[in-house]
């Protein structure tokens, strides 16, 4: 074999020898935790039992609490204009005015038709009185005494007539001032000085919206109504007797609505296409934050939990089945799999329905170290840990 050939296995021999000898020497034992530094270190907390307000999260969108369409009851032409656009207005404010003049005629002719009528009527009156005189004297007939009579009832008719023609005119007068039926905020005109209207036309003139308070209708699912009051028959929820649930707005900028409402009623209809129930909601708007149609989040106090048991959702794994897990230091320092039932989240916790008792101690660090049936260092939660490697 040449020299050369013979030196450069030997070279290799030799180093392959001394990797190999590096590698087992830092093994670590088959078996052992992560790293070889001794049983694991995990944190964890104590599972309590505590009274829990439960809340659910629901969409909705803003509503007027009362809203009204300005419509003439009467035609004509529009000759003024007496609101602001956008201004908020009183009930009984004089918006538009429609040219008068025929409605005042009519109204003229009117009072004097009952004027007429009531002439009528005193003089028939008069004759019937006298003719009842004379026929207790015997000197006209009974004959002549009824016609005066049935006259004087005709008259007193014209009158009656005629009253209702003006009191016809009078309202018809009246409607050439087109006011507001409630009071709130007003809209755009839809015309303008110079139109001509008519009587209980499509089109309406302006829409008048109250927005304090204000409504705000949610939905839920009719499988989520179910399940509420299926829990509050049982009594897992408690719920104050005749008190209605409170209610929190979270706005489209995520900011939360300063004024607390009530829930004040739930559709008796499920929608057919979409499966939920209307819930409405009302809210004090002081400062016309909320607008209609505005789309808000609203957090729903559905009832008081006495036993809820919340963990931190970091705490909460998933198996291969897809089933939420937990796992528990059992009382000598073992891990232990718990399988649970989770409710919802309440804020960045789980609520569990099942799975835990009071006392257990959930890891909620070094979840990533451990696997059941491995003996564990517990420190609580927060507490200084050494670092796990």
């Amino acid at each position: 074999m040449p020299r050369s050939l013979f030196t450069s296995c030997w070279f290799l021999f030799t180093t392959t020898a001394v990797l190999t000898g590096c590698n087992n020497a830092t093994a670590p034992a088959a078996g052992g935790p992560p790293g070889g530094r001794g049983t694991p270190e995990v944190s964890v907390v104590v599972v309590k039992t505590a009274p829990v307000t439960l809340t659910t999260e629901l969409t909705g969108r803003a509503a007027p609490y009362q809203i009204a369409e300005v419509r003439p009851q009467v035609g004509g032409l529009i000759q003024a204009r007496a609101f602001q656009e956008g201004a908020q207005i009183r009930a009984g404010q004089v918006l538009y005015q429609i040219d008068a003049a025929r409605y005042r005629a009519t109204y003229a002719s009117a009072e004097a038709a009952l004027a007429r009528a009531q002439a009528t009527q005193a003089r028939a009156k008069l004759k019937a009185n006298r003719y009842a005189n004379l026929l207790r004297a015997k000197a006209v007939s009974q004959e002549d005494s009824d016609d005066t009579a049935a006259a004087l009832k005709e008259a007193d008719a014209e009158v009656a007539l005629a009253q209702a023609s003006l009191t016809a005119a009078r309202i018809d007068l009246d409607y050439t001032q087109v006011k507001a039926p409630i009071a709130g905020r007003i809209g755009r005109s839809a015309l303008t000085q110079g139109a001509l209207v008519t009587a209980n036309q499509e089109q309406a003139l302006a829409t008048v919206q109250q927005l304090d308070p204000i409504y705000v209708d949610l939905t839920q699912s009719s499988a989520q109504l179910l399940r509420l009051r299926q829990a509050l028959a049982d009594g897992r929820l408690q719920r104050p007797a005749g008190e209605q649930p409170s209610v929190t707005l979270i706005l489209e900028d995520e900011t939360r609505y300063p004024h607390a409402g009530r829930l004040k009623f739930s559709e008796v209809t499920v929608s057919q296409g979409t499966g939920t129930v209307t819930l409405r909601a009302t809210f004090p708007n002081p400062d016309r934050i909320l607008l209609p149609g505005m789309f808000v989040r609203a957090l729903v106090e559905e009832g008081t939990r006495a036993d809820a048991i919340l963990i931190p959702q970091q705490a909460v794994q998933r198996d291969r089945r897809g089933n939420p897990t937990a796992l528990v230091v059992t009382a000598d320092n073992q891990v232990a799999q718990h399988v649970l039932q989770i409710n919802r989240t309440q804020g960045d916790q789980w609520l569990v329905e099942s799975g835990l008792a009071a006392g257990e101690r959930v890891i909620v660090e070094g979840l990533q170290h451990v696997r059941p049936g491995m003996q564990v260092k517990v420190v609580e939660a927060g507490a200084a840990a050494a670092p796990v490697h």
